[in-house]
């Protein structure tokens, strides 16, 4: 029991501003959120040959994550996740055209865990990216009128 994964993974900091602060615990400011300069300064070209959705996906997560990405040690990830999409487009095609390929729809959805957690690994996850302390802070609609609300509070209390 217990090890690498067990237990609830933490609630990404968005997440947590949109439900609202159920916990009370501090949050970080919005200015405590910075932008990572990029680490990749051109675009790494892949050292294996891809097909299109594999190149498509590779172009993908080197254009946003170039601000924690490192070619050199995240490479190889990128890669296999890249060519697991080409294999998952195939497998996809075999699933559509032929009736009774169970086989390959088991494998399909074994490749799109495989995917998905080659990109977790590498930040491409809410979850993750909280983790790394990556944050996108979106402005939400309601924003203004909980500035207004929590302005009503604050008078109200003095």
């Amino acid at each position: 029991m217990g090890g690498k994964g067990s237990g609830r993974r933490p609630k990404p900091v968005e997440q947590k501003r949109r439900l609202g602060n159920l916990g009370g615990r501090k949050l970080p400011s919005h200015a405590e959120i910075i932008a990572l300069p990029s680490l990749v300064s051109e675009m790494p070209e892949p050292h294996r040959p891809l097909g299109q959705h594999g190149k498509e996906l590779w172009q993908r997560i080197w254009s946003s994550g170039a601000a924690w990405l490192r070619p050199a040690l995240d490479g190889d990830i990128v890669l296999m996740a890249c060519e697991m999409t080409d294999e998952r487009t195939v497998l996809r095609q075999i699933v559509f055209t032929q009736s009774g390929a169970w086989r390959e729809r088991r494998a399909l959805r074994e490749i799109d865990r495989q995917i998905t957690s080659l990109l977790s690994q590498i930040g491409f996850s809410p979850t993750d990216r909280a983790t790394l302390g990556i944050g996108e802070h979106k402005q939400h609609e309601f924003a203004k009128i909980r500035q207004r609300i929590e302005a009503k509070r604050a008078a109200a209390n003095e």
